[in-house]
């Protein structure tokens, strides 16, 4: 827990007339960006600590669940949906690819670029670490209604849709 921080909004706001409030106004638990980073560093320092005796780190884990669900995809794509860079997904499927948990294959109509899928194997470990997933989303979740779930989850993608530019 941050020092100066508690886990709680502030309140609302009060009405600004026009001009943009500072930061100090808003408070920290009342700008939405900050509180998405608390929670998503928590997330993956909690999946972090369940992956390490597997020899797994966040970002394999990552790539592995979008491999899962989508099928074959290019780096750059892959990147985009796991949410990393692009050079640090070369080097993840390369040390996935080296482990046996992902194949990469030429396209056969352009040479140049590289599938990448997950393997028997990968979706195997993949499987093994998916209810710890599920549980530490359970846990986040817990004591919010479904249709809070609902209503939170589609409000997101609202968000998401406004912070796109240029990826998938």
């Amino acid at each position: 827990m941050d020092k100066d921080v508690s886990d709680e909004p502030i309140g609302k706001p009060e009405a600004s007339n026009g001009r943009i409030p500072g930061l100090g106004e808003i408070g920290l638990n009342n700008f939405a960006p900050y509180v998405m980073n608390r929670i998503m560093a928590r997330w993956n320092a909690n999946l972090a600590e369940d992956l390490k005796v597997r020899d797994m780190s966040t970002i394999k884990m990552r790539a592995l669940a979008v491999l899962h669900v989508s099928g074959s995809l290019t780096i750059n794509e892959l990147s985009v949906l796991a949410v990393t860079e692009q050079s640090t997904m070369s080097r993840t499927v390369d040390a996935l690819e080296e482990q046996g948990l992902i194949l990469r294959t030429p396209r056969p109509d352009d040479m140049r670029v590289r599938d990448v899928a997950i393997t028997a194997q990968g979706r195997a470990v993949f499987e093994d670490v998916w209810p710890l997933m599920y549980a530490d989303l359970q846990r986040m979740l817990s004591g919010i209604s479904e249709d809070e779930q609902f209503a939170f989850l589609a409000t997101l993608h609202k968000i998401l849709r406004n912070v796109r530019r240029h990826d998938i």
